[in-house]
């Protein structure tokens, strides 16, 4: 019984762990994707319609709590910018 009582506790910290490094890069990958576009990237219009959808879809998600979503659709912008990660 305590093997599990200490197994599951282990588990919610490893979790909570994980969603806060999450949570701690969205912010800077959007900052990355917001400094990349102010510097006027060499995309079509289907490219950068997608990084803005992206850049967008990335911030909802953050402030929803979806973090793993969240990292996600950035880095997928970011690979559109060729940011590397």
């Amino acid at each position: 019984m305590k093997r599990i009582l200490i197994s599951t506790l282990a588990a919610a910290l490893i979790a909570g762990i994980s969603t806060s490094a999450f949570a701690a890069s969205c912010p800077l990958n959007m900052k990355q994707i917001d400094a990349a576009l102010a510097a006027g990237p060499q995309l079509s219009s289907a490219q950068m319609a997608k990084v803005v959808e992206l850049r967008a879809k990335g911030e909802a998600d953050h402030k929803s709590g979806s973090h793993a979503a969240s990292v996600d659709a950035l880095h997928e912008a970011m690979e559109i910018l060729g940011i590397s990660q």
